[in-house]
C-alpha cells in the first residue's frame, strides 16, 4: 500500500514540476499570430499580443495632400511585404496631418493587393510608447515566425532622464542580432528627433564634450532609413479632403454650404489638417442626421 501511495505522491509532484516548468517558459509571439488576424496590439505583464478585429482607419484614397509621402511609404511597404530590402520609417511632423492613418492605410493596401494573389497578409502589430523597453523581446520572439510583420508605435518621443531609448538604438540597426528580416519598425511622433529641443540643449550644456552627447541622441532618428515630413495643409488640400469625406460617406448637403461651414470650422480650430477635417465631417453628418456608413 504505501508503495502505491509513494508513487501517486510521485506521479503528483512530476506533474506540478512540468506545470510550473511550463509557466516558467517565456511563450512565443509567434504562437499567437492566427491566420485570420492582420492586427495585433503587444501588452506586456505579461506579454503577450491581442487580436484586433477591427482596425480603426481610413481608406488611403481619403488621405490628401500627401500624394508624395503616400507613394515613398506604399512602396517601401510593398518591398518589405515581398521580401526585398525596406527601411525602417520615421512619419514625424504636425499633429492632425495623418501620420498615423497613412501607417494604418498602407498596411491595408498593400494586404488588399497581397490577398488577391497568394492571400497571405502582412501583419500590423501596434506597441504603445510606454512599452518600448519591451521591444528586444518582442523582436527575438518574432524571429520564431516566417509571417512579414510591421511594428508600429504611434507618437513615439522621449523625456528628460528617460533611457529607453537606447535600447530603441540597438533593436533597431545596432544590436549583435539586429532587426529581424521579416520585421520593419514604422514610428509616428512630433518631433524630428524624436527628443524635445531643450533635452538636447541640456546634454550639450552639461556634457564634457557637448558634440558628442547631443549626437547620442539624434543618432536614434538616424535609425531610420525614412523620414516622411508632414505639414499643415493649404486650404484647399483641405477642402479637398472635406470633399472626399463627403462624397465617400454620401452626404447629403449643399457644397457651398459645406465649403463656408469647413473653412468656418478651421478657423475656430486654429489649424487645417486631417484631424480638423474629420472632426468637421462628424459635426456634419451629425446635424444631418446621416451615418458615417459607406455607400
Amino acid at each position: 500500500m504505501s508503495g502505491t501511495l509513494d508513487a501517486k505522491r510521485l506521479d503528483i509532484l512530476e506533474r506540478i514540476a512540468t506545470a510550473l516548468e511550463n509557466m516558467a517558459k517565456p511563450q512565443s509571439a509567434a504562437l499567437f499570430l492566427d491566420d485570420t488576424s492582420q492586427a495585433y496590439v503587444w501588452h506586456t505583464d505579461p506579454d503577450r499580443l491581442e487580436a484586433v478585429a477591427r482596425v480603426n482607419r481610413v481608406p488611403i484614397g481619403l488621405l490628401k495632400g500627401i500624394d508624395r509621402i503616400r507613394d515613398i511609404l506604399l512602396e517601401n511597404t510593398r518591398r518589405f511585404a515581398e521580401g526585398l530590402p525596406a527601411n525602417n520609417a520615421l512619419l514625424w511632423g504636425a499633429r492632425g496631418t495623418g501620420k498615423s492613418s497613412l501607417v494604418k492605410a498602407a498596411h491595408a493596401e498593400i494586404n488588399a493587393i497581397w490577398q488577391q494573389s497568394s492571400g497571405f497578409p502582412l501583419i500590423l502589430i501596434e506597441i504603445h510608447r510606454e512599452d518600448i523597453a519591451s521591444l528586444p523581446s518582442l523582436m527575438t520572439q518574432l524571429r520564431e515566425t516566417d509571417r512579414r510583420i510591421i511594428i508600429f508605435c504611434d507618437d513615439l518621443s522621449f523625456a528628460p532622464e528617460d533611457t529607453s531609448y537606447k535600447s530603441l538604438k540597438a533593436v533597431l540597426e545596432g544590436g549583435i542580432e539586429g532587426r529581424p528580416e521579416n520585421v520593419v519598425f514604422y514610428a509616428t511622433s512630433n518631433r524630428r528627433h524624436l527628443m524635445p529641443r531643450d533635452m538636447m540643449e541640456n546634454e550639450r550644456s552639461t556634457a564634457i564634450n557637448p558634440s558628442e552627447a547631443v549626437e547620442e541622441k539624434v543618432s536614434l532618428s538616424d535609425r531610420f532609413g525614412l523620414w516622411l515630413g508632414f505639414h499643415n495643409c493649404s486650404q484647399d488640400a483641405y477642402l479637398a479632403m472635406i470633399t472626399a469625406y463627403v462624397d465617400h460617406f454620401g452626404l447629403k448637403a449643399d457644397p457651398e454650404d459645406v465649403r463656408a461651414a469647413a473653412i468656418e470650422w478651421a478657423a475656430t480650430r486654429g489649424a487645417r489638417s486631417g484631424r480638423v477635417a474629420w472632426q468637421f465631417i462628424q459635426d456634419l453628418a451629425g446635424q444631418l442626421g446621416q451615418h458615417l456608413t459607406e455607400k
